[in-house]
């Protein structure tokens, strides 16, 4: 039997450390509670959400995050803050991280919307391509516009925890965006709760891929991952 060897010149080249995107919503405000369409509506945190984003903040932290960029409304930049005052980092605003523009169903509860527009507000609830409202934003747009500020600030960038504190519409645009989901499923994204947050991560044999969802805590590492499944990249 003939045993090859490899000498170094043959060993895979080391790939650049790959990046990861921690999406992270705001914490709660008074219009989550009655199940209103927040939108671009500048909605401050309560007190409950104030205590949610300084508990996330705490948890966080220890996660050594790089950069943080926010949306620039009240509840998304006040949850960026409680982490930026632990971490010492300046929090980038960006209104591309705005919540879905709602058009005519901004300020309306769930049920109101139902009464006066059924027909259009289920179709968007089922995934419908349409705009919001009537004069609002579909999801495609708001993926257009909010993953142009997250690949801006990643822009020649590697290693890098970049915090992105958003809102729930948003959050989930962008899954399906960067996880290359048809736009018809990306309502099968389960939400996020206030204060929590997804996490991505980058492979270069997989591209982008979901490595955290709707968490509240730090991330455990994925044991058995050759027990039957795909082999890890680090192995391929």
């Amino acid at each position: 039997m003939t045993v090859q060897r490899l000498n170094s010149k043959s060993w895979p080249k080391k790939q650049p450390v790959a990046n990861r995107i921690l999406l992270w919503r705001h914490g709660q405000t008074d219009w989550n509670i009655a199940n209103r369409f927040q939108g671009h509506s500048d909605i401050p945190l309560n007190e409950v959400g104030k205590f949610q984003v300084d508990h996330a903040a705490k948890i966080l932290a220890p996660m050594k995050p790089t950069m943080i960029i926010s949306s620039d409304l009240n509840r998304a930049r006040n949850t960026a803050y409680a982490l930026a005052d632990l971490v010492k980092l300046e929090v980038g605003i960006d209104e591309r991280l705005r919540e879905t523009n709602g058009g005519n169903w901004e300020g309306k509860t769930g049920a109101e919307n139902r009464a006066a527009d059924l027909h259009n507000f289920v179709r968007w609830l089922d995934g419908d391509d349409i705009p919001a409202g009537g004069t609002g934003e579909t999801r495609n747009q708001v993926a257009a516009r909010a993953s142009a500020a997250i690949e801006e600030a990643l822009a020649g960038k590697d290693n890098q925890l970049l915090v992105v504190t958003t809102h729930g519409g948003t959050a989930r645009c962008l899954l399906g965006h960067f996880l290359n989901l048809p736009y018809s499923h990306w309502t099968r994204i389960g939400g996020l709760s206030n204060a929590s947050w997804s996490i991505l991560g980058q492979s270069p044999v997989k591209g982008w891929f979901l490595a955290e969802h709707n968490a509240g805590s730090i991330p455990e590492p994925v044991y058995g991952e050759e027990s039957g499944g795909e082999l890890p990249d680090s192995v391929r």
